[in-house]
């Protein structure tokens, strides 16, 4: 595993640790979901750099999925700036 792996893997289990137990239950119910509604708010655990999403006709990938709807809006204050965090981490340096 190089770095940015190790790194994206942190950041990931970070995000997914900020989530409260009843976060959690809703993101196991979200994916189990055929897909998001449209424009739904999201971020790809597998593409963090992507950074926040919306959803558009057909959708993501829901095993990986982590829909705005399922957490709090405190708590998905804390995952945007984790992102950030993560975005500017590996940002090349100009």
């Amino acid at each position: 595993m190089n770095i940015n792996q190790e790194t994206e893997y942190v950041t990931r289990e970070g995000i997914l640790k900020l989530l409260s137990d009843d976060e959690v239950a809703k993101v196991c119910t979200a994916e189990t979901a055929a897909r998001l509604a449209e424009n739904e708010e999201y971020l790809d655990l597998e593409h963090l750099e992507v950074g926040v999403q919306k959803a558009r006709l057909g959708g993501p990938v829901m095993g990986r999925v982590l829909p705005r709807a399922a957490v709090h809006e405190k708590t998905w204050i804390k995952i945007q700036t984790a992102v950030a965090a993560f975005c500017c981490a590996k940002a090349p340096l100009a």
